[in-house]
Parts: C-alpha cells; sequence; structure tokens
C-alpha cells in the first residue's frame, strides 16, 4: 500500500484533487512542495478533508506553491500521529485555525512567508511536544501569546516581520530556545532579563527593528554560547553591559541604531570569535578603544556616526576602509587617507578640538569659494590657467585646458569612457607632482541647455562631501579652449572597474573578457551604494538629494567597492534653484532619469529624499533580476517593481537575473548538501529583492527608509556570509 508520495520541483501544476487522500488511508508522507500548485478559493482546499482519511499521515509538505485563499478549519481534522506541517512560501491569508492545536503531535510547523494575518492563536500553546514554530514574513499582529512558554520542546521560534505588537514574554524562559527571532515587528518596554536566561539560546537572537526600550539586560552574560546577537534599530539606552564579554561564541554583535552612550567596554576585547561588530547609530563617545586594532579576527567594524574623538588607529583592521566603518564622528582625525579624515595636531595628537574642527572645515569652504568666483570671473584670457586645491587636502594639483588636451590624447574616441546628458567623460594620464596618475576627465557640453547649471551643482555638492562610497573629485577646470570658447571639466579618480550598467548588461572586464558579478559582490555594492545615500541624506547642515541614481552612475573601483558618481541634478534640500546663476529650465525641471526618477516627480512634486529612495529601490531589484525599468516587456501598467513583487510570488528563481541563477544550478550531481545551499542563496536574493519591493513603492511615505534598507541588507549579508563562502563565492 501506499505510504509516501514525493514529487519533484515544478513537476505538477493547477489545482491538487479533492480525492487525493480518499484511497490512501496507509499514507504516512505527501510531499509536493516547490510545484506550481494552486488554490484560489475555499473549494480548492476540498483535498484536505480528504486527508483527513490518512489517519496514519505525519508529514505533510506543500510549501513553495501557489495556494492561495483561507487555510480551511478541517486542518483541524488531520490525523493526530502528524508530526510536520509545512505551507510555508504560498499565498495564504486569513487567519491561522484556531483547531491548528488539535494536531497534539506536532513537531514542526512552518507558515512562513503568507499574507496571514490576526493573532497566533492561543491554542498553539497546546502543542507539547511542537520543537519548531515558524511564521515570519507574514502580517500578523496583536501580543506574542504568554501560554508558548508552555512548549517546553520548543527550541526554534522565528516570528520576525510581521506587526505584532505589546512585551516579550517572560514566559519563553521555559522553552529550551536555540533560535529565537522576533525581528521588524511591533514590541515595546524593556527586553524581560528572563529571555537572557535561556541557556540553550546559541545559534541566533534577533530583536532588532521594534520599540524595545530601557537598558540592555547585564543577565546576557548567561549566553555563553550564542553565535549571533542583533538588538539594533530599537530605543534601548544607557551603557553597553561589560557582561557582554563573557558571550565567548559571539561571530555577530550589532548595537546599532539605539541611544547606548558612553564608551566599547574593554572587556570586549575578550571576544576573540567575533567577526562582525555594529555600534553605529548611537551617542557613543571617547576615544576609539586601542584593543580593537589588535582583533585580528574580526571582518566588519562600524562606529559610524556617534561622539568619537581623536585620532583613528592605523593597524589591524583600520587599514582597510572597507571593513572598519568611522563617518560621522566629527572629532576623529587621522588614520588612512581612504577615510578622509583631517590631519591630527602634533600638539593633540589623540584629540582635536571639535570647534577647531568645524572652524577649519567651514573656512576651507569659504576659500574653495572665493577661489572658484575668483577664477570664473577673471581668468578669462586664452589658455587661462585653472588653479583649484585638490579636495585630498595636502597637495594641490594644479591643471590647465592644454594639460587635459594632452591628457586624454585631444580627448580622442578612444579614451571616451561614456557620455551624458551634459558630457562625456574620458579616460586620461597626468601628472601629480612627480607621480603619474589616472583620472577620469568630465567635459561639460557647454552648448547643452542647463549644462553650465550641472557643472556648478556638481562643484558645490562635491566640495562639501566626503564619503568612501561616493567618487573622490581631484580638482575642476574652468578655462578657454583653443577656439577662445568656454570650457568646463571635472576630474575624478579613476575607477578601473567601470560602471554597474556595463557589468549588469555588458559583463565586460577592463581587459574585455567576459566577467559576472557573483552575488556576495552584488550584496556588497548594493550596501555601498546605500551608505552613500545614507551619508548624503543626513548631511549637515541640510541633506543633499542626488536626483539621477541608476546603475551608469555607480562606478566600481579596483576591489569593485561601489562608487556613486554624477552629481550634475544633485540638490541640497530645501534650497531655492531660483538662487543659482543664470538658471536653466534645462538643468532645473530635471527630476533624473526614465525609469529610475520617482513617479511624484512626474506630477512636479519637490525633489526629496524618498525620490533618492525610489531610485535605489529599482536599481537593487534591477541588480538582482538582470531587467532594467525600461524594458520592453513593461508596459501600460506593468513596471520593473510590479513584475517583481508578483512573480516573486510564484517562486524566487523565476525572476532573479540569469547569470546568478545558472550558478545556482552548477554542478553535475544534485546532493542535500547542494539541494540546502541552493535553498540559502535563493532566501538571501528573495530578502534582497523584498527590500527592493519596499524601497520603490508608488507612493513616498510607503517606501523603506534608507537607513532601515541599509541594516536590513548589511545583515542580510552577515547571514548569509559564511554559507555563500563555503560555496566558494568571493567575498
Amino acid at each position: 500500500m501506499l505510504e509516501f508520495v514525493q514529487l519533484g520541483v515544478n513537476f505538477l501544476s493547477g489545482v491538487i484533487p479533492k480525492c487525493l487522500g480518499a484511497n490512501m488511508k496507509s499514507l504516512t508522507s505527501l510531499a509536493l512542495a516547490g510545484a506550481q500548485l494552486e488554490a484560489r478559493n475555499d473549494a480548492d482546499w476540498g483535498f484536505i478533508s480528504s486527508l483527513t482519511n490518512c489517519s496514519m499521515l505525519q508529514t505533510l509538505n506543500l510549501g513553495s506553491n501557489k495556494l492561495g485563499g483561507v487555510l480551511p478549519n478541517s486542518i483541524a481534522n488531520l490525523s493526530t500521529n502528524l508530526g510536520y506541517l509545512n505551507l510555508d512560501s504560498n499565498m495564504l491569508r486569513g487567519n491561522i485555525p484556531e483547531g491548528i492545536g488539535n494536531l497534539f503531535n506536532l513537531q514542526q510547523l512552518d507558515l512562513a512567508n503568507n499574507f496571514l494575518h490576526g493573532n497566533i492563536p492561543e491554542s498553539i500553546g497546546n502543542l507539547g511536544i511542537l520543537g519548531l514554530l515558524y511564521l515570519p514574513n507574514n502580517s500578523l499582529s496583536g501580543p506574542i501569546p504568554t501560554i508558548l512558554g508552555n512548549l517546553t520542546a520548543l527550541y526554534r521560534l522565528v516570528l520576525g516581520q510581521n506587526f505584532l505588537t505589546g512585551p516579550i514574554p517572560s514566559s519563553l524562559r521555559r522553552c529550551p530556545l536555540e533560535v529565537l527571532v522576533l525581528a521588524f515587528n511591533q514590541l515595546f518596554n524593556p527586553i524581560p532579563k528572563e529571555i537572557f536566561l535561556i541557556a540553550t539560546l546559541s545559534v541566533d537572537v534577533e530583536l532588532q527593528g521594534n520599540m524595545l526600550t530601557g537598558p540592555f539586560p547585564p543577565e546576557v552574560r548567561n549566553l555563553v554560547n550564542l553565535g549571533y546577537l542583533d538588538v539594533s534599530d530599537n530605543k534601548l539606552s544607557g551603557a553597553i553591559p561589560i557582561s557582554l564579554s563573557e558571550c565567548r561564541s559571539l561571530e555577530y554583535l550589532n548595537l546599532s541604531g539605539n541611544i547606548f552612550q558612553g564608551t566599547i567596554p574593554a572587556s570586549m576585547s575578550q571576544l576573540k570569535g567575533l567577526l562582525v561588530l555594529d555600534v553605529s547609530r548611537n551617542n557613543l563617545s571617547g576615544d576609539i578603544p586601542v584593543f580593537l586594532e589588535d582583533m585580528h579576527g574580526l571582518l566588519t567594524l562600524n562606529i559610524s556616526f556617534n561622539n568619537f574623538e581623536g585620532e583613528v588607529p592605523e593597524r589591524g583592521l583600520f587599514l582597510n576602509a572597507s571593513a572598519a566603518l568611522v563617518e560621522g564622528n566629527n572629532g576623529l582625525c587621522g588614520g588612512i587617507p581612504q577615510f578622509n579624515l583631517p590631519l591630527c595636531s602634533s600638539h593633540t595628537s589623540k584629540k582635536w578640538s571639535h570647534k577647531l574642527v568645524v572652524s577649519i572645515s567651514v573656512g576651507s569652504t569659504v576659500l574653495f569659494i572665493i577661489l572658484v568666483l575668483f577664477a570664473h570671473r577673471n581668468l578669462r584670457s586664452k589658455f587661462a590657467k585653472r588653479r583649484v586645491p585638490s579636495l585630498h587636502g595636502v597637495q594641490h594639483m594644479r591643471v590647465t585646458y592644454d594639460e587635459l588636451v594632452k591628457a586624454t590624447s585631444e580627448f580622442s574616441p578612444e579614451n571616451l569612457l561614456g557620455t551624458g546628458s551634459f558630457g562625456s567623460v574620458y579616460k586620461g594620464t597626468m601628472m601629480n607632482g612627480d607621480q603619474e596618475v589616472i583620472v577620469a576627465v568630465k567635459v561639460l557640453n557647454l552648448q547643452q541647455r542647463g549644462a553650465s547649471q550641472s557643472f556648478v551643482a556638481e562643484c558645490e555638492t562635491l566640495r562639501c562631501v566626503r564619503h568612501r562610497n561616493l567618487v573622490k573629485i581631484l580638482t575642476v577646470c574652468s578655462s578657454i579652449d583653443f577656439k577662445g570658447l568656454d570650457f568646463k571639466a571635472l576630474v575624478f579618480e579613476f575607477m578601473p572597474n567601470g560602471n554597474l550598467d556595463q557589468w549588469l548588461h555588458n559583463h565586460l572586464l577592463e581587459e574585455g573578457s567576459q566577467g559576472v558579478l557573483s552575488l556576495t559582490q552584488r550584496i556588497d555594492i548594493a550596501i555601498d551604494v546605500a551608505l552613500a545615500l545614507e551619508y548624503l541624506h543626513h548631511y549637515k547642515p541640510v541633506p543633499i538629494v542626488h536626483c539621477d541614481l541608476k546603475p551608469s552612475n555607480i562606478l566600481l573601483d579596483n576591489d569593485k567597492i561601489a562608487h556613486v558618481g554624477d552629481f550634475g541634478l544633485a540638490r541640497f534640500l530645501h534650497q531655492d534653484d531660483t538662487s543659482l546663476p543664470e538658471i536653466s529650465s534645462g538643468w532645473a525641471t530635471r527630476r533624473g532619469t526614465i525609469g529610475y526618477a520617482a513617479p511624484e516627480y512626474g506630477q512636479g512634486n519637490e525633489v526629496s529624499v524618498c525620490g533618492d529612495t525610489y531610485s535605489y529601490g529599482i536599481l537593487l531589484l534591477e541588480l538582482f533580476t538582470g531587467k532594467r525599468p525600461t524594458d520592453d516587456e513593461f508596459v501600460q501598467d506593468l513596471n520593473l517593481h510590479t513584475h517583481v513583487e508578483i512573480t516573486l510570488r510564484d517562486k524566487a528563481t523565476n525572476i532573479v537575473d540569469m547569470c546568478l541563477l545558472s550558478s545556482l544550478e552548477e554542478g553535475t550531481e544534485i546532493t542535500t548538501a547542494s539541494e540546502s545551499a541552493t535553498e540559502m542563496r535563493t532566501a538571501c536574493i528573495t530578502s534582497v529583492l523584498h527590500i527592493g519591493i519596499l524601497c520603490s513603492r508608488e507612493v513616498p511615505t510607503d517606501r523603506m527608509q534608507i537607513g532601515d534598507a541599509t541594516r536590513e541588507l548589511i545583515a542580510i549579508r552577515d547571514k548569509y556570509r559564511r554559507p555563500l563562502l563555503s560555496e566558494g563565492e568571493p567575498i
């Protein structure tokens, strides 16, 4: 007699027959996961009633299908022998049936990635031997039932990305949890100390993205076996507990986006296995602890946007600007040149006066403006030289029109890197002192309406900003060409790996050979761009809106670190455009590029950081699907956003860039390990695409903030870093 039914991925489609279990009373396992099975109404769920005849049924796996509608109450009448029930990644709506508590032998319940709403049924507390409860990425609301504390076999509780409210129940202490994920809900009140008394917590604790308050419980010292702890983006206050140092197994620790004060405790030097430490966006102060230089296992350190001061170390992790993030600490100085920090005073090598830093910055800005105005008005003679201090600060790179002509071989087509709305970019080789440097020269087409304003906008922006993920300007040239006509150009640091658009759609390396960006590289690029936008949107004294974010404006350096470029349309928020000299509607009305520009700009709305967020969301979708928002398939009401949102409900691999998809399917032999790795990578891509969808919503106020997107992407990267490394992905 038939006891086991398992059918492969995409083998079946359509509605599950109502009589499926009528003549299979000895059936013990039914696995139809990963197919194209559908349910659109109550009648399509009739097969559940027939399965109630299967009194020996132990496993029911219908995950990753297209089962929609409401989960029927008849599920409560399934065999009491049922130990495994999986309906994840479908399109379920409505409430979780209260009768599910009748399945008292259930050991694993997975309803993740659906559209379920309402409260978590109290009856789940009756499932005495339940070990795994997965309900993330739904729309569940209300409190976490206190009765879940009765589940004395529960070792994995995952309720993230819902709308759960109220406190975290202290009754969960009675559960032998190894994994606790309550992230991205609306939970409030202090974290109960009882949570940190669960000695079995060893894999993962995720409480980020809630509204938790109060100090961090010192009882965290009990989690000596915990590997991953994230409490970011709450309202936790007070000092970072010294007792964290007793969590000797920690590899990932994220405390960012809270209100922590004081210093990083010296005791944390005992966390020898720590790979990632993020304490950004708090109120931490003092010097950067010396012990961080000697934590050789640390891969990523983020102390940005705090109140740290003094000299940045030049040892260990601090030799890599991609690994150590220090921006947004106005009191810092020194460090490697890539940090773009001011030099430390010889008299105060450890501390700079905040007022002194501000004074120097303001003075430099005023001096730069005076030089630009003086050159623009007075150096009009033929072949006049344009001398501008390099924005790197220490040396002054001087350049003339004649030098730029020679550097680019008379602006030769062979050196043309690309063209844009207001000009062309050429590769050039020139001398900076006694050193030969390769540069990118952006020559403005001053016959194009708005080009002069674009030049001013780019100068105004780039003279102010400094961030490792923004293009670095070396100098500018405002002069007269050999024909006596106005000439304006900007000289940038050359990016040898071209722009992101070329990598996504042409797959060209510098040498002309074929190349494809790996999954980890794409995630890193997404994070780089998000960090740049977050910096611009929080720039003081007023935020900066880029207004033209798209793959062709994302440049990649030798290490494929992304740099946002082309600030020709950038605006300082709340800036009166009419105050710019010689205002031109050719510039003033530009709000980006078709496909990437926010929909509200088409209605004449003012620029905003939400507009940049929309462009970023579209860029993120393009980065992982390989589809341009202007592809021919997007007509009428269908666009890249809706296409991804709809297709993602069916199956992630149906929308992923074919270059990534082919790597997912590489290999001649399918093993359990390879299938697990593929699932891990697919889950990673799905998570990123969800962020792209949230950033590119039509209504500006519905969009995810760029800071939240940054933090989620970093969490995704860190969560999947080790599994991807094990597959041979480059980091």
